[in-house]
């Protein structure tokens, strides 16, 4: 068989997403896997006995990342990667993440049905806590195992209740032996819907990303006077959520102030103590700001820092933040990028250059080697949310275009 005619199976990439998305499934049709929760382990488990299947060679390291990985003809050179994460956000979607896993699988199991030979070893890999919706920041198994991120902080990281994600990590059996630590690779792929408008109102099929907007990660909390809220006349009152809710309306304002390339979000919150007849006296709330333009994310955080501290002064209640996450924009090799949209027109599909403006591993994998996305339209441009959807014909074809731009690079001596 000419390995150009080659085509993964798209009704077994069906069934394999839909057995997936039964775990941790929700009434509305998505899924709520967070990280290295039970449902993460069931999903976990799942992937781990379809590599056993195909004999791979399985590892598990430190962070719980899962690497798979098929032979080549010369194991001395370095492997191709492709993967993505299984874990989701709070009733996400059923697409997020686990397509990047699923297709690479459909991929393996297309070269292992068919008994190609390749020059070089192939891993598949599913990266722990992509999400950081459990536990803060995000993209840590790739980012240890990159060396971007020091793995006893990580192992400290707590959620909401105060499991630390080492214990949780151990507590569901996937703590491994493996060194996390990043070794040589000739390219690595990761393919994702892509989670915004662009692909579905343009109708294009395939989306080749040259790279990956900057993430800034920023914890804010504010200090007030809790006190009965009947007594207690408004004059004089330091309401910590008002407070919160004036900088959070800061943050809404920020790219227009900034006048760039920008988006700032606020999007978790909490109260306390979150009583109705209570005036509340301490408020935790999240900064996410994004921008191709790495010097303009950090001049949009000290302006809105200054303004934070106004607003806490006029209200007396202290204010303290802390830089939780930092990642440089993400600048993709531009041969793959390259390859991605050839091997698109090859094959028929339609495709653009875009860029990313969701975090992905690959922001760490870019760190490591040369690195590319390959997208696919989001219906209604929705993501992190259960009615998150894609059309079973569109994830065909791009785990087709990842078929052979791997093949590509996996043939490269």
């Amino acid at each position: 068989m000419d390995l150009k005619d080659l085509r993964v199976n798209g009704r077994r990439l069906r069934e394999s997403l839909e057995e997936m998305a039964r775990i941790g499934g929700t009434p509305g049709g998505g899924v709520q896997r967070l990280t290295l929760s039970d449902e993460d382990r069931r999903a976990r488990d799942l992937f781990v006995a379809w590599l056993r299947e195909m004999d791979l060679e399985i590892t598990i390291d430190q962070m719980g990342n899962i690497f798979g990985r098929r032979p080549g003809l010369n194991n001395d050179l370095a492997p191709v990667m492709s993967g993505s994460h299984i874990d989701s956000q709070p009733k996400g979607g059923r697409f997020d993440g686990i397509l990047g896993v699923m297709g690479a699988l459909e991929v393996m199991r297309t070269l292992h049905e068919n008994r190609v030979q390749t020059e070089r070893p192939f891993v598949i890999v599913d990266w722990t806590n992509e999400e950081g919706s459990r536990f803060a920041p995000a993209m840590v198994g790739s980012g240890v195992w990159a060396g971007a991120l020091d793995l006893d902080w990580v192992y400290a990281r707590t959620d909401v209740k105060g499991n630390k994600l080492g214990q949780e990590l151990e507590r569901i059996g996937y703590k491994g032996p493996a060194p996390a630590k990043k070794r040589p690779v000739q390219a690595y792929y990761e393919y994702h819907i892509e989670q915004g408008p662009i692909l579905e109102r343009e109708g294009q099929i395939i989306g080749a990303p040259k790279g990956i907007l900057c993430l800034h990660w920023y914890d804010i909390f504010v200090e007030g006077t809790a006190n009965q809220v009947g007594p207690t006349p408004m004059e004089g009152r330091n309401d910590a959520l008002c407070a919160a809710a004036e900088m959070i309306l800061a943050v809404n304002r920020l790219p227009a102030r900034m006048g760039g390339n920008l988006v700032a979000t606020v999007g978790e919150i909490h109260n306390f103590p979150n009583s109705r007849n209570i005036i509340p006296d301490k408020v935790h709330f999240t900064v996410d700001i994004r921008s191709w333009d790495d010097d303009l994310a950090l001049r949009a955080w000290e302006e809105v820092e200054k303004e934070f501290q106004g607003l806490a002064a006029a209200r007396g209640c202290p204010l303290r933040a802390e830089v939780t996450w930092r990642v440089e924009h993400s600048p993709f090799d531009e041969r793959l990028v390259e390859r991605v949209l050839r091997q698109a027109e090859r094959l028929g599909y339609s495709s653009r250059r875009m860029v990313s403006g969701a975090g992905h591993d690959a922001s760490y994998m870019n760190q490591v080697c040369p690195t590319a996305m390959i997208f696919v339209p989001s219906i209604g441009g929705r993501s992190h949310v259960e009615v998150e959807e894609t059309t079973w014909e569109d994830c065909e074809a791009g785990a087709n275009v990842l078929l052979h731009c791997l093949l590509e690079s996996l043939q490269e001596k």
